[in-house]
C-alpha cells in the first residue's frame, strides 16, 4: 500500500497537466498580487475565494487522477487532433478526466491572467476586451471585473 501511494505521488509530481495547472495558478496569483498592489486593495485572486478556487483546482486534478485509475474513462474524442498540434504535443492515445479538466482549468486561469494584466495596467487591454467579448457571447462564467 505504501509503495502504491508513493508511486501515485511521484506520478502526480511528474504529470505535465498538473504542472500546467499549478503554473497557471501561480502566474494568476502573481498577476493578482501586482493588481492588488496597484489598486491598494485585495482582489479575488489573492483573497480567500480565489485561494479556495485555486486549491480546489489542484485537488480536483488529484482526485480525478485517482478516479481515472479506477474507472479509466477516455475523453480523447472531445479534443480535436489539431488542438494538440497547435500546442506542440502529440495527441495522446488516452485523455482521462484529470487531463481533460486540467485543460479547462488552464484555459480558465489564462482568462483570469489576462483580466488581471489588463486591470493592472499592462498593455493587453485590447486583447482582454476582444476575448471577453467572444466569451461573453458563449458563457456567463467570466471572471468579474472586481
Amino acid at each position: 500500500m505504501k509503495s502504491e501511494l508513493m508511486e501515485f505521488l511521484l506520478e502526480m509530481a511528474e504529470n505535465q497537466f498538473l504542472r500546467a495547472v499549478a503554473l497557471a495558478v501561480v502566474f494568476d496569483t502573481i498577476m493578482g498580487v501586482l493588481r492588488a498592489v496597484k489598486e491598494r486593495k485585495f482582489n479575488s485572486c489573492i483573497g480567500i475565494n480565489g485561494a479556495i478556487r485555486k486549491v480546489g483546482m489542484i485537488l480536483s486534478i488529484i482526485f480525478l487522477r485517482l478516479a481515472d485509475a479506477v474507472i479509466g474513462i477516455n475523453l480523447i474524442g472531445f479534443l480535436p487532433k489539431e488542438m494538440w498540434a497547435a500546442i506542440g504535443m502529440d495527441a495522446p492515445l488516452h485523455l482521462g478526466m484529470a487531463e481533460f479538466f486540467a485543460i479547462l482549468f488552464v484555459a480558465y486561469e489564462i482568462v483570469s491572467i489576462l483580466k488581471n494584466m489588463a486591470l493592472a495596467g499592462l498593455p493587453v487591454k485590447g486583447l482582454w476586451q476582444k476575448i471577453k467579448a467572444v466569451l461573453s457571447k458563449y458563457t456567463t462564467e467570466l471572471p468579474d471585473d472586481d
